[in-house]
């Protein structure tokens, strides 16, 4: 296991952002967190910088990072049309990650969602399809990819669908077995907390892991 002088952070004001954030600052092996996002966070602490940044124009002058996390992501209800929401979940998401690979970065985590196919006719999944082989395709030396299914936890903004499915969730989870596991919900903490863990692994590559995968990786001991 090695130390990372520096981690990049992008979208830790989200529900999985804001439980990795939480994680890199108390963890010892982690020197310092650059955090960039469209407004400032309400958190201050002596490991983290932050950066008030347009993710279509990223500044040049940044710390060198040795890892970079990317948590963007929105809905389309949310950004308002389907071009509003390729640009956070496509286009923001690809010029972090080239960002991160340029200044020096040689791992790569972020989070996409279950389902997500190039090849999809739904728009919502070929854009996180599309997103995670533009991040593959960059030089990065590891990409771990996390598909969550259904997040579980308390958001900023209230999702109407999520609420109603949650119940539903819940009851299906004894039968979620075999090739079905994948589709278990999982909260946020323990998607986040296996994101933390992935960096300590070693293992380049591609990486896909899906929900019940993450949950597993989320409680097993950490490498030393």
């Amino acid at each position: 296991m090695s130390n990372h002088n520096c981690a990049w952070i992008a979208g830790a004001s989200g529900l999985v952002g804001n439980h990795l954030l939480l994680l890199l600052l108390d963890d010892p092996r982690v020197r310092t967190v650059l955090s960039f996002g469209r407004r400032e966070l309400e958190i201050s602490h002596p490991k983290l910088n932050q950066r008030v940044v347009d993710f279509a124009s990223l500044p040049q002058d940044l710390p060198d990072p040795t890892v970079a996390f990317c948590c963007l992501g929105t809905t389309i209800r949310s950004a308002g049309s389907p071009e509003a929401f390729r640009l956070v979940d496509h286009d923001y998401v690809v010029a972090f990650s080239q960002a991160a690979s340029s200044a020096g970065a040689s791992m790569a985590l972020m989070i996409s969602a279950i389902g997500a196919d190039c090849e999809s006719s739904n728009l919502y999944l070929r854009t996180k399809g599309e997103a995670e082989h533009a991040v593959s395709m960059l030089p990065f030396t590891t990409v771990h990819i996390a598909r969550p299914s259904l997040l579980l936890g308390k958001r900023r903004d209230f999702r109407l669908g999520e609420r109603l499915v949650i119940p539903l969730f819940y009851a299906l989870w004894p039968v979620m077995l075999g090739p079905l596991k994948k589709y278990r919900a999982i909260h946020a903490q323990r998607v986040a907390k296996a994101m933390q863990k992935l960096v300590f692994h070693d293992a380049q590559g591609v990486h896909v892991h899906e929900s019940h995968e993450l949950s597993e990786i989320a409680v097993t001991s950490c490498p030393s």
